[in-house]
Order: structure tokens, then C-alpha cells, then sequence
């Protein structure tokens, strides 16, 4: 997400308000100027998520929604026994 965050206080309260967001679980601040928030968690409601922002810092956009699955591991002991 971009986030308009001028200051320290805006990446604050950016912060805070992502982290209050049902299923979050990661929030790091990116970007050359730090005005992009990356959230990852289970089920996080991304609109409900930008909508909080826009309350209370006026300007945020989705820039990416990625679904991250989790790689199972195969099993190689029937290998060995044929």
C-alpha cells in the first residue's frame, strides 16, 4: 500500500492502524521516500484496511495483493524403499 507519511508521527500512527487490522501478522515500511506500508497476514480485509488509513492519514492506494502459499514438503522416503 502507499500511504501519504510526512513524518514520524504519520509512519506511527500508519503503523498502529495497520496493526489494530484483524489477521495482520507483518507490517514493514518500504520504499526510497518510506511512504509504502507492506502488510502480510491471514485474511486481511485490504479495503477495510486502506479505508482506516484514509480516515486518518487522507490519502492510501493498493499497489499489490499477493496470495502467498506456503510450499509443502515432499516426501522422498517411498523413493527409497522401491
Amino acid at each position: 500500500m502507499k500511504v501519504q507519511m510526512n513524518c514520524e508521527k504519520c509512519r506511527a500512527q500508519a503503523l498502529k492502524i495497520a496493526a489494530a487490522t484483524q489477521g495482520v501478522t507483518h507490517i514493514a515500511i518500504q520504499g526510497k521516500e518510506k511512504d509504502e506500508l507492506m502488510v502480510t497476514g491471514d485474511e486481511v480485509d485490504s479495503v477495510k484496511l486502506t479505508r482506516c488509513l484514509r480516515k486518518k492519514l487522507h490519502h492510501a492506494t493498493i499497489l499489490t495483493i499477493e496470495v502467498i502459499k506456503e510450499k509443502k514438503e515432499e516426501k522422498k522416503d517411498d523413493e527409497k524403499y522401491t
